[in-house]
């Protein structure tokens, strides 16, 4: 059977060939100036893992695995570091154990063996994290990795209130597909769509498809479901209410640490049939982000409103590297989008964008045509395809990644200032040089969200060494210019430094102490968000 794999991005058919390979590193030779020399990744048969330090009870060994494939592709998410290390073959810490659970019964012996013994356990959904959201512990007695893949169905539509109940383990594809026969979507598309899981979703505020107005999963949540190792939690499923603080605002972003989600009740729409697109040229940064909030501070509600600066429009787009692109995307089940289109476009104009009637694709018929054509097409296509990208560049020493914050708009172009000047300063003095490049992926009436892009040649060996430094002044220069250490990759335990700065004190406690109830033997994803107990 085609299984995923444990290093690249996508399954073992997507990582590049010996050949492809040394294309890669002849072009990096020739854009940087360097030598670069080819290297092939362990393969499955090749891993040396430590074995398993202890076995599943009989009740259990049935939904267990102690394979060493298993194992090492469960031990990393797919940060930079986490690719880098994974082709190398490097697996100090792996999980002794993947349990996949076929319902919350087997859930709760999982967690009952593990709060016994003092195992650590781990709740594993798409594993395209990309903050070391579920890495164990080095100092952890026994980790056992509950991956939720068995749980992926759709159990109830309810097609009147436009919501289902679905379990936490299902892919973004699978979830879609089962959702079509009745015209339904949760239109939620988070880059990592292909492989990660609505458990997932939820456990780290995922960002998704819209960039404005319904930005986060936190928007589509109706009602979730989390079993810990002291009970069931579950919320009353309701379209709003104003009881108290939510209890499901406690389980999302949550990331493993208090229980293991099981299932939800999703809001959910009908399938687009009207949509409508442009791309809008601005020869000025500055205009091109003004005009940005412009549109949002409209509240027309595009689905799409991102601004590429001309370097990512250049890398990602096509374009020539000298104007800033704003894409502009409107999609409907019902109306027509025509209207709410143009009357983005003339705001965007009236900023000083240029856009011809032939930059307009509108789609009224069902059509997908929209967002598919010219430089917005380019950088759909370039987006969709960004982590498959890096599968033949992380072998070969190029420091290449991604940071994304928020912030206000007032304080949103000295943030910019300081962090691409942070960011090209630690480039230069690791990299020998580099591009930083940015775009907006959502963006709010009172402030975008920027998401920035570095590049530079690193040393075979050191990659590692020089992508921490240059993202640990990245993270620096967000969190001292008044952003957010993460948009929608949630803390994992990369962000853990910036965050235990940025969240408030008493909430720490607070937090804590939900912990003491719901975990009181600390066993659930040590080291994310709080320190272990």
């Amino acid at each position: 059977m085609p299984r995923r794999s444990f290093w690249a991005w996508g399954m073992e058919a997507d990582e590049p060939t010996l050949a492809q390979l040394q294309e890669t590193a002849l072009q990096l030779s020739s854009r940087y100036g360097v030598d670069v020399e080819t290297a092939s990744p362990h393969t499955p048969t090749e891993l040396a893992l430590r074995a398993p330090r202890l076995s599943p009870p009989d009740d259990l060994a049935g939904i267990c695995s102690t394979d060493d494939w298993d194992r090492a592709y469960h031990t990393y998410g797919r940060s930079y570091p986490d690719r880098v290390r994974a082709f190398r073959g490097e697996f100090p810490s792996p999980p002794d154990v993947i349990a996949r659970p076929r319902g919350e019964e087997d859930i709760e012996r999982l967690l009952e063996w593990c709060t016994a013994r003092g195992y650590h356990a781990i709740p594993f959904g798409g594993g395209s994290s990309v903050v070391s959201g579920f890495e164990p512990e080095a100092d952890a007695e026994g980790v056992v990795t509950i991956d939720m893949e068995r749980l992926d169905r759709v159990l109830e539509v309810d097609e009147i209130s436009r919501a289902a109940r679905i379990q936490a383990g299902v892919y973004g594809p699978a979830l879609d597909s089962q959702l079509r026969p009745y015209g339904l979507t949760m239109r939620h598309f988070p880059q990592s769509f292909e492989y990660s899981t609505l458990g997932g979703w939820l456990a780290t505020r995922s960002g998704g498809h819209y960039a404005t107005n319904h930005t986060h999963i936190d928007e589509f949540a109706e009602s979730i479901r989390m079993i810990s190792p002291s009970g069931a939690w579950e919320s009353r499923r309701l379209p709003g209410s104003g009881a108290g603080p939510s209890p499901d605002r406690m389980v999302l972003g949550s990331e493993g640490t208090l229980g293991v989600i099981t299932e939800a009740w999703m809001r959910l729409q009908g399938r687009p049939d009207y949509r409508a697109s442009a791309g809008v040229y601005f020869e000025s940064y500055e205009a091109a982000w003004q005009a940005v909030r412009n549109v949002v501070q409209a509240k027309l509600w595009p689905a799409n409103l991102r601004l590429l600066d001309a370097t990512e429009a250049h890398l990602a787009a096509g374009m020539d590297g000298r104007e800033s692109l704003v894409v502009i995307g409107f999609e409907s089940t019902d109306v027509p989008q025509g209207p709410n289109l143009r009357d983005a476009v003339d705001i965007a104009r009236e900023s000083g964008g240029r856009v011809s009637n032939d930059d307009l694709i509108i789609s009224d018929e069902g059509s997908a045509d929209a967002g598919r054509q010219g430089p917005v097409g380019a950088w759909r296509e370039s987006f969709i395809r960004a982590p498959y990208a890096m599968n033949a560049t992380v072998p070969l020493g190029l420091v290449h990644d991604t940071f994304e914050t928020a912030i206000t708009w007032d304080r949103w172009p000295g943030l910019d200032e300081s962090v691409r000047a942070a960011v090209t300063e630690a480039l230069e003095r690791v990299c020998g040089g580099g591009t930083v490049s940015c775009r907006f992926t959502h963006v709010y009436p009172d402030g975008p969200a920027p998401y920035y892009t570095f590049i530079g040649m690193g040393r075979r060996g050191g990659e590692i060494e020089a992508w921490s430094e240059i993202k640990r002044v990245a993270s620096d220069a967000v969190a001292e210019a008044g952003g957010t250490i993460t948009h929608h990759h949630a803390v994992g335990k990369l962000h853990r430094p910036w965050y235990d700065n940025q969240r408030p004190d008493l909430f720490a406690e607070a937090l804590r102490a939900a912990k003491r109830v719901l975990d009181p033997a600390g066993i659930l994803n040590p080291g994310v968000l709080i320190d272990p107990l």
